[in-house]
């Protein structure tokens, strides 16, 4: 770059990073509903720590709750109904908290008709590909950004990784494994509810999905009918406590999901690992660091020790640069900072509603093969309702 060009860049943006500081605070508002999700994970004092925005009100059906919000959020301005808070306020920002996912959807099409510039959700996304569709329109048309909290996504070290990849820290990539949190939820539910974050990164590494096989046990025998239930945080129509997958994604390497109800320990599980022919890198969700990395052979004894060594955004073994990442990833401030930032620079969230989409298509995909049989099933899949609510 030549110096007249460099002058002008930089005099562009530091315009442009005056007029962003000389910009009024965006309005928040909070929904969420004690008893049927709360808040989610912190998705209300979240902004609490963001001196760009200011929380203007909070809506919560339960009035106990409510009140515990109002004092909490340091706000004067309460509903019991979402959409009166909406129509009233006005805001730019909307955080929608509850975890159960049967109100995702309405909350979500409220705030855009009420004109929210950002929605920033709770995970799961919604209860199936006809409502996700819905929402993901309903933003196109309207101009609205909206970013899931797989808080995960916003996190340095990702692109990172990638290079590490590229350069062949593993050796040849050849598949991407991930196991759910394998509680008392291990199966279905844990697909759902923390399998959704697993998905979301394998997406990021490996491209779109292109087809799923799977099988979706209870206690042993496949799920038939008979064993659906309607299951809990607002899923809907649900069964089996084991899940095993198959996908074929988009850079030619399977990915494979399972959950066993029980199974799973602290020390192990929830996480996504890439094997290559050389090493391993590991990623524990929610966890800093986030990422680690194994060198050496994954696939025959080694009669000298390997260590599990920390990966940073600044490179393997080194420290992480970006100061209390802790607080920056897990309580949402880099999501939030990444919405705003999309708002204003008029492109997707991180992690957007049509990501989100790509999560719940894998998640379906699983559901619509054990029901097939175990049949290879295209994705995207085609009918977009509840598979579990077709057996």
């Amino acid at each position: 770059m030549n110096r007249r060009a460099f002058v002008s860049t930089t005099v562009a943006s530091s315009l442009a990073l005056s007029s962003r500081a000389a910009s009024p605070k965006m309005r928040v508002a909070v929904i969420g509903h004690t008893g049927r999700g709360n808040f989610g994970h912190g998705l209300d004092t979240m902004w609490l720590d963001l001196p760009e925005v200011e929380i203007v009100a909070v809506a919560d059906a339960d009035e106990k709750g409510l009140a515990g919000a109002l004092k909490k959020l340091k706000v004067d301005r309460g509903f019991a109904d979402y959409r009166k808070m909406l129509t009233e306020m006005k805001p730019d920002l909307v955080a929608i908290g509850p975890r159960h996912i049967d109100q995702h959807r309405d909350m979500t099409l409220a705030a855009i008709e009420a004109g929210a510039r950002g929605i920033y959700m709770e995970k799961p996304f919604c209860r199936s590909l006809a409502e996700a569709d819905e929402i993901v329109a309903a933003c196109d048309q309207r101009g609205t950004k909206l970013a899931l909290a797989h808080r995960n996504r916003y996190h340095p070290v990702l692109p990172r990784l990638v290079q590490l990849i590229k350069d062949g820290a593993i050796g040849q990539p050849l598949e991407y494994r991930a196991r759910g949190k394998e509680d008392a939820r291990g199966g279905s539910l844990d697909l759902w509810v923390l399998g959704s974050h697993l998905f979301n990164l394998i997406h990021f590494f490996a491209g779109d999905p292109l087809s799923c096989s799977a099988a979706v046990l209870q206690k042993g025998h496949p799920v038939t009918k008979a064993d659906v239930v309607e299951g809990s945080e607002g899923i809907g129509p649900l069964a089996g406590n084991e899940v095993h997958a198959r996908f074929e994604m988009q850079n030619s390497l399977p990915a494979f999901f399972d959950s066993v109800q029980n199974a799973g320990v602290k020390s192990a599980g929830f996480g996504v690992q890439i094997i290559g022919t050389t090493g391993i890198i590991d990623l524990r969700i929610d966890a800093e660091p986030l990422a680690h990395i194994l060198q050496g052979s994954p696939f025959g004894p080694d009669s000298k020790p390997r260590v599990w060594t920390p990966i940073s955004s600044a490179g393997i073994g080194k420290p992480e640069p970006m100061k209390d990442i802790r607080k920056a990833i897990g309580g949402h401030l880099e999501p939030a900072r990444d919405l705003i930032a999309a708002i204003q620079e008029n492109r997707d969230p991180l992690c957007s509603a049509k990501e989100g989409r790509v999560t719940l298509e894998m998640i379906s995909g699983i559901f619509e093969s054990h029901r097939l049989g175990g049949s290879r099933v295209a994705l995207p899949l085609k009918d977009r309702t509840n598979p579990q609510s077709r057996l």
